[in-house]
């Protein structure tokens, strides 16, 4: 609702009576009058307040009222206000024509005809509060403009997210139907080729290192479904805030070293090694199952982009943080490409991936961000990529603190 409009008069006339007697005339509900008994007093009052009608004396000492009027013409701020003169002279055309060149809308002569002045005073109020109106509403019409452009804007930019979202969702279910049925597929033929030895008679081929071996083949790809099953709860568990940390006191190198030592036969299969460089014993609290999990990720994406080169993998104090690196040599990932693998379902070289869900890299992230770390990636193209998980070194005092965060996504 649009508030209530004063309007603003200006008397000008160098005898006070003259003042009183015109001020009592024109007041009014709504109306707020200003006098001035010379024209430099009514300059001051113009620049000041803004005016629906200045009622100007002609016949003033100094400045008299036609030299006022050009002035307030030549001002920007009030050359629009509407100028009436009052004059005691005569009617004579040659004095009324004067005054409206000097930008007049209106002459009274004195005496002045009392329902007359009222009307034509009334009628430059109607038209101020009009104006102001209808200035308003223009105002009000602009910022509704605004307002639709800015939630057209949204609106798109929303649109454009769940686009991206249906995107994501579409990959993602390809991603895991393929990934899910490779595993699958290889237990379905394994289960398919033993049932038709079986029907056969066919004992000879389970024999102790036959059988090994079945159940070797069997155990990578139930592991495999393992793995991509609980990449997808820990996605989950962060999206909900519900995969908390359960700290506990641990040496950071030695888990590192176990680690290295149970990717042995992995590394061989690879037709590779993992070089355990440095590893200074590094005491603190943290959760050591998901930062198990964070070094196996990096070592396993190592072995897979590495190209077969040897990987380095060094624990060390640095910057007053335990920091592991895990180095390949491999091709490496471009500038562009060093924080879009952070993101879901993205991979650290597409051409060469060679299974995943893309996520490891996103989980990693979160559970480091969730100690007060970091994990930092160094690479160029075709020089190998060094990736570094800074841990905050735990004080005594902080870890007899019962206070833990659970594990959330950025912007939950």
């Amino acid at each position: 609702m649009l508030s209530p409009i004063t309007a603003k008069l200006l008397i000008v006339d160098d005898l006070p009576e003259n003042l009183l007697a015109l001020d009592a005339l024109i007041q009014g509900e709504g109306r707020e009058v200003q006098q001035a008994q010379s024209a430099e007093q009514a300059l001051s009052l113009l620049l000041e307040h803004e005016f629906a009608l200045a009622i100007l004396d002609v016949q003033m000492p100094g400045m008299n009222g036609f030299e006022l009027a050009e002035l307030m013409r030549g001002m920007e701020k009030t050359k629009n206000i509407p100028i009436v003169f009052v004059s005691a002279a005569g009617r004579e055309m040659n004095y009324a024509f004067k005054g409206y060149e000097s930008g007049a809308v209106d002459f009274l002569h004195k005496p002045l005809d009392t329902q007359a002045v009222k009307s034509k005073v009334s009628v430059f109020v109607d038209l101020f509060r009009q104006h102001k109106i209808l200035g308003r509403q223009l105002e009000a019409l602009e910022r509704s403009q605004q307002e639709q452009e800015q939630l057209l804007a949204q609106l798109q930019v929303a649109r454009i997210e769940l686009e991206h979202a249906v995107r994501m969702r579409d990959d993602f279910m390809s991603i895991v139907s393929h990934e899910v049925r490779t595993p699958l597929n290889g237990l379905i033929l394994e289960t398919q080729l033993r049932k038709l030895h079986l029907a056969k008679g066919n004992l000879a081929a389970f024999s102790g290192d036959k059988l090994q071996a079945m159940v070797e083949r069997d155990e990578r790809q139930i592991n495999s479904l393992i793995r991509l099953v609980e990449d997808m709860l820990d996605v989950s568990r962060i999206r909900t805030g519900k995969l908390s940390l359960r700290p506990k006191v641990f040496d950071l190198g030695q888990l590192v070293r176990g680690l290295v030592e149970n990717f042995t036969a992995q590394a061989s299969a690879a037709d590779t090694h993992i070089e355990l460089q440095q590893c200074e014993p590094l005491q603190g609290e943290w959760d050591e199952f998901r930062i198990e999990q964070v070094v196996a990720n990096l070592l396993s994406n190592a072995l897979r982009y590495g190209e077969r080169k040897p990987v380095q993998v060094r624990v060390s104090l640095r910057d007053g943080a335990a920091c592991v690196q895990v180095q390949d040599q491999g091709m490496g990932i471009s500038l562009a490409n060093q924080q879009r693998i952070f993101q879901q379902f993205e991979r650290v070289a597409v051409q060469q991936a060679t299974g995943g869900l893309g996520l490891g890299l996103y989980i990693s992230e979160q559970i480091v961000h969730a100690h007060g770390g970091r994990i930092l990636v160094e690479s160029a193209e075709g020089r190998g990529a060094t990736f570094s998980v800074l841990l905050p070194l735990v004080t005594a005092s902080q870890q007899s603190d019962p206070a833990r965060q659970p594990l959330r996504e950025p912007g939950v």
